[in-house]
């Protein structure tokens, strides 16, 4: 193995720019989201009348008001450039500043025993709230987009472990771009080359005792950690201490989301307790018996729609409206599904004849341009509409809203003991695999956004995943 010169001179590791542009432009967010609602809440309680209301100045109780407000998000930490952009954490904080102004207000006015009108207060903080939020969730989503065209709105990385373990971090990183995370070095564990092959294009900068180098080599902000033993762990973050950068640690522990892991601290260790997922129960129960009558209600909303699509069908090409094939659920059960036919009659026998064409891997078939698909097939299946006679299936118990996708008897075949948990539970109209790329997703991608959904599904979840499916059938993500 060779060794990547280390002998370039050292520069202090810079501060991401990004984050101080972004900072600012949420400060000035936030106040003009402040002033709006004071000023609006009390033109709602009082209407438009000279601002001084049973000795209360209100001009400037709006005044005190708004600042306190800015100065509790800063309090809890609302501009914190290490959470913002992802994860709920920062909605939290905007929740929690909130609560903590609305504290602030109660208890001045009762010490200093001041007439300030209580509904002014009660809709001017609820509101704020709500405005807030929804302030943050655009500025989310317009950072989330920046960083997908430019990475230089992301945290510059150095990822140090093993071999192994950084090639999967790197992968995750990269698969999730919007994150935020940019890796712009590595530092292995167990020797180095000039470069990882399985991970082309990240520079390896060193072992781990070239941390403190490489950092400044790459102009990293944050070091991301994982498979170090704890000595080695303990000493990168004191190294890290005096350098102004960040460290993150990637867990062994992969594919399980928060709640269903706990902390318990014994003798200094913090372990990590991991709850069995919840495969049956009362809310499975209800998650079953909620989605057929959601879908029931579906259908009976979209017949004229169901209806027109079918007589399409029947127009543009001989045979049924409706393409029926066995598909596996629940336990390895078989059932049939229903999809509007978009292929000509005899597509299942063209296959072979089309199989050295196929995009995807051997388990899969996939063709952007399948001579298969008839005109009409063509804008159902851009629009996702030929899925819709799949609420019929909801509706009868073989499937649901939400789950993997539904797997036909050959592909169950060569399932191997992970994709075979797919089966635990119904397969869904939509899932973690159609609000990630659908078609454009590899064999292997698939079976893991599947799994993930069955170790972790929750109510939220599923929300979460129906809302983002409307985006993708809007944006048209992998739909061929």
């Amino acid at each position: 193995m060779t060794a990547t010169s280390l002998s370039k001179p050292l520069t202090a590791a810079p501060a991401p720019s990004w984050v101080g542009r972004y900072q600012r432009r949420l400060v000035a967010g936030d106040a003009l989201v402040v002033c709006a609602v004071v000023v609006g809440s009390y033109g709602g309680r009082f209407g438009w009348r000279p601002p001084v209301m049973a000795g209360v100045p209100y001009h400037l109780a709006g005044l005190v008001i708004a600042a306190a407000w800015l100065l509790c998000l800063h309090q809890t930490r609302c501009y914190d450039g290490r959470m913002l952009g992802y994860g709920i954490d920062e909605y939290r904080r905007v929740a929690n500043g909130s609560l903590y102004l609305a504290a602030f207000v109660g208890i001045t006015c009762y010490v200093l025993d001041l007439p300030l009108a209580r509904g002014f207060v009660a809709l001017a903080c609820p509101a704020g709230t709500a405005a807030l939020l929804g302030w943050r969730f655009a500025a989310r989503t317009w950072l989330r987009r920046r960083r997908a065209r430019d990475a230089s709105w992301s945290h510059r990385v150095l990822v140090v472990g093993t071999e192994f373990r950084v090639t999967h971090l790197i992968r995750e990183l990269r698969r999730e771009a919007q994150a935020g995370y940019a890796v712009a070095g590595v530092c292995l564990s167990d020797g180095y080359d000039d470069a990882l092959p399985s991970v082309p294009g990240v520079p390896v900068l060193g072992t781990v005792d070239d941390v403190r180098r490489a950092v400044t080599r790459a102009g990293a902000d944050t070091v991301a950690a994982t498979g170090l033993t704890i000595p080695r762990m303990r000493a990168l973050s004191w190294e890290l201490e005096d350098m102004g950068v960040n460290l993150i640690v990637a867990p062994a522990l992969t594919d399980v989301t928060g709640p269903r892991i706990h902390t318990r601290p014994v003798g200094g260790l913090p372990l990590l307790h991991v709850e069995a997922p919840e495969l049956a129960g009362p809310r499975r129960t209800a998650k079953d018996l909620l989605e057929r009558a959601v879908a029931a209600l579906a259908v009976l909303a979209l017949l004229p729609l169901l209806a027109g699509i079918a007589l399409a069908v029947r127009l543009d090409s001989p045979g049924p409206a409706v393409f029926r094939q066995t598909r596996v659920g629940l336990g390895g059960r078989r059932f049939t599904l229903y999809k509007f036919r978009s292929m000509v009659v005899d597509a299942e026998a063209a296959l072979a004849g089309l199989a050295a064409r196929n995009e995807k891997d051997a388990v899969l078939f996939k063709m952007r341009h399948d001579p298969r698909v008839t005109r009409v097939g063509r804008f159902i299946r851009k629009w996702s509409l030929d899925e819709l006679p799949q609420l019929f299936n909801v509706v009868r118990g073989d499937m649901s809203l939400v789950g993997p996708r539904p797997p036909l008897p050959s592909e169950v075949a060569r399932y191997g003991r992970d994709a075979a948990r797919r089966l635990l539970v119904r397969p869904g109209i939509t899932g973690l695999w159609q609000v990630s790329g659908r078609s454009d997703l590899t064999w292997e991608d698939s079976v893991r956004l599947d799994l993930y959904y069955v170790e972790n599904w929750s109510f939220t979840a599923d929300l979460v995943i129906l809302w983002k499916t409307v985006g993708a059938v809007l944006r048209r993500d992998g739909a061929y």
